[in-house]
């Protein structure tokens, strides 16, 4: 059957004044205005001057089938029709992947329309961090098959980073499938962040670069001091989202860069709890609005009760990294940025791996913890949305009950409050569980309820489905860029300017350097003459042609999903940067050193006295940098966070306290700093 959509613009037009508070109707006497209903395996039912989708096929209309009603009426009668199998299904949400799918591999061929569903979900979960090969990623359409109409699967996550139009098409796709089940409940499809310049896209952090448009880095956004274009970034971003059939966001990080040494502090908004909790606000208004609906991405916030006081700096995906730790007392303080995300509406928030280590908490990984869950997040803070597991704690990740079985993991995790599992395919555990009574039915139907209203609320029993033509045209184009162009050169700071270097003068001789090493070319070095000149410099293929050099530092201090357990250093030299290099040019040059910031670096190795100018990126294009060193536009990024004198301050630091309330001694570059031109 055809789809009964119309093009996206359309689309929103005609659905801008559908009744969002049916919770307050109580009869079909009020008037009610009809929505847009897409279908493909579904016939529609005509009763009076109303359309309806038949999603159960029995050619009557059912009260989950009416959108007039309530939601939560339409939610009851919806699980009194479930099935067991059907509700144990529901709380899985799994990796699916594209025939064709080489996700982050720049300039791959793209993904091929024919998508499926990955069987092996789990092995090849454990094999990523294990660091062993994975599975050739082309698989048939029958994967799909299997988990939507067999296990039941009605919750996604979407790796592949292909074009919007080949996206929208297997999301169409994947509804359609989902359409032709028994009971016709469609699919919700997640993602991790599509958005942002990022050093590390490993699996499960970022999509790296993409066709949507490229927003500074995390940090960066932060770094703007900008709210309201912070909240801009949401609504173009999730415009972007939905446009393609992606309906849920598997972010953003609330936690806080309080331990310079962890790995994910890219992914955060600083070590600041006020303003990651500001941060955060915009973020979930500008991607969910005011509550969910028919435009808006559901948010995942992560990963309670705050990520960043990692032991030692080490992350929790590993045995080595499982403890959390409060040395400085400052539990609380890690919370404000989740307050703000559960009063702004948050649709979902994520326990992480981590046990925590001296608190009054049970020492058990946090989606195990009743205290921290229902005691504190539930009942406390008043959050009343899903709980999602992070990927693995059941299978691969089980710290501090690594001795209960896998049944008795899933009893003690669902107990403690969790309604969805990340990182396996197979729902046969889980509902063994529940049959063998460790966890009971009516416990199930509540996280059954907290799903179904996300679906309900997001529109997807009306219209799932997107328009690929339309989502090709909106996803990345020259409006949506020109704004992040312009976070991308408000998320740059400038540190030092001693000898007001800067802003360079017409006609300057510049060697442009950028120093970035992955591991896998012969040389990090590369030297950048842009074209068209449009800064008025003279770009030169040598340093000793130049009047100014500038350095673009690119510190690479690997993949999270490499780490060994080895002490972590932020050292440059330990980092990939070739340190000699930078001091020989410098030495004998005016340099301008630009440093990317992923982590809170030491650069004492570089920092010996002549190291006059210095800027910050976190994330953003050679263009956004050269209109700041040129003048074209005046900085005025702060520090997100701060940056550490020297290793021995790192090692001394307590991983729970910011660094702007660190001894005095610590800070080389302080939260908040940033010099502007005017």
């Amino acid at each position: 059957m055809k789809i009964s959509t119309s093009p996206l613009s359309s689309f929103r037009l005609a659905l801008l004044s559908l009744p969002m508070v049916f919770g307050a109707m109580n009869s079909y006497s009020q008037k009610v205005i009809q929505p847009v209903l897409g279908h493909r395996n579904a016939e529609i039912l005509k009763i009076g001057n109303f359309e309806f989708k038949d999603l159960n096929k029995n050619h009557k209309l059912d009260k989950y089938e009416d959108w007039r009603l309530p939601v939560d009426v339409r939610i009851k009668d919806l699980i009194s029709k479930m099935t067991i199998e059907e509700k144990i299904g529901f709380m899985i949400i799994s990796t699916t992947r594209m025939a064709g799918d080489y996700s982050f591999q720049p300039n791959a061929p793209k993904a091929e329309i024919t998508s499926g569903f990955n069987e092996e979900d789990l092995v090849q979960t454990i094999n990523m961090f294990t660091r062993k090969p994975l599975p050739n990623p082309n698989m048939s359409a029958a994967g799909t098959t299997k988990a939507v109409m067999t296990y039941n699967l009605r919750h996604f996550i979407l790796r592949a980073n292909t074009s919007a139009k080949i996206m929208a098409e297997w999301s169409n796709n994947l509804q359609a499938l989902s359409e032709s089940s028994r009971l016709g409940i469609p699919s919700i499809v997640a993602s991790n962040p599509r958005n942002h310049v990022t050093v590390d896209n490993s699996i499960g952090l970022s999509v790296g670069t993409t066709v949507f448009s490229k927003w500074p880095g995390e940090l960066g956004l932060a770094a703007m001091r900008d709210l309201k274009l912070t909240r801009e970034f949401a609504e173009i971003a999730a415009q972007e989202w939905s446009a393609v059939g992606l309906r849920k966001g598997y972010m953003y990080q609330a936690d806080l860069s309080t331990e310079p040494r962890w790995q994910r502090i890219e992914g955060t908004f600083g070590e600041s709890a006020d303003l990651a909790a500001d941060m955060i606000r915009e973020i979930v208004l500008g991607f969910q609005g005011k509550k969910l609906g028919i435009h808006s991405v559901a948010m995942t916030t992560k990963h309670f009760p705050g990520g960043g006081p990692q032991a030692e700096g080490q992350d929790s995906h590993f045995d080595w990294g499982k403890n959390q730790h409060y040395p400085g007392g400052m539990f609380e303080y890690h919370l404000k940025p989740f307050k703000a995300a559960i009063e702004a509406g948050t649709s979902s928030i994520m326990p992480y791996y981590s046990k925590p280590s001296g608190t009054k908490f049970e020492e058990v990984g946090y989606s195990y913890n009743k205290a921290v869950i229902t005691d504190l997040l539930r009942n406390k803070l008043g959050f009343k949305g899903i709980i999602n597991s992070d990927t693995g704690p059941i299978d691969m990740m089980p710290w501090g009950v690594e001795n209960l079985t896998i049944l008795e993991r899933y009893q003690k995790a669902i107990n403690a409050g969790v309604d969805i599992f990340s990182g396996s395919a197979d729902p046969t555990l889980l509902l063994e569980t529940v049959r063998k009574g460790l966890v009971t039915e009516a416990r199930i139907n509540e996280s059954i309820v907290r799903l179904l209203k996300e679906k309900f609320d997001l529109g997807l029993f009306e219209n799932p489905y997107v328009d690929p033509e339309a989502a090709e045209k909106l996803v990345g184009n020259a409006e949506f860029q020109k704004k992040a162009d312009l976070a991308m050169r408000k998320s740059i700071v400038l540190l030092r300017n001693d000898t007001k270097v800067l802003p360079l003068q017409k006609g300057t001789k510049v060697y442009f350097e950028t120093c970035y090493d992955n591991g896998r070319t012969k040389t990090p070095n590369t030297v950048i003459k842009p074209e068209p000149n449009k800064w008025n410099l003279q770009f030169v293929s040598t340093k000793e042609e130049a009047d100014v050099v500038l350095l673009w530092l690119i510190p690479n201090g690997g993949s999270l999903f490499g780490s060994t357990g080895a002490p972590i250093e932020l050292g440059l030299s330990k980092n990939k940067v070739d340190v000699s290099r930078v001091n020989e040019i410098k030495s004998n040059k005016p340099t301008i050193v630009a440093i990317n910031f992923t982590n809170p670096w030491v650069i004492d190795e570089i920092d010996n006295g002549n190291l006059k100018t210095v800027l910050a990126t976190f994330g953003t294009t050679p263009e956004a940098l050269l209109d700041v060193v040129s003048g074209t536009f005046n900085p005025t990024g702060k520090m997100p966070f701060t940056t550490p004198i020297s290793n021995k301050a790192v090692l001394e630091n307590q991983s729970d306290v910011p660094g702007y309330l660190k001894p005095k001694g610590y800070a080389l570059f302080k939260f908040g700093d940033g010099l502007s031109y005017k």
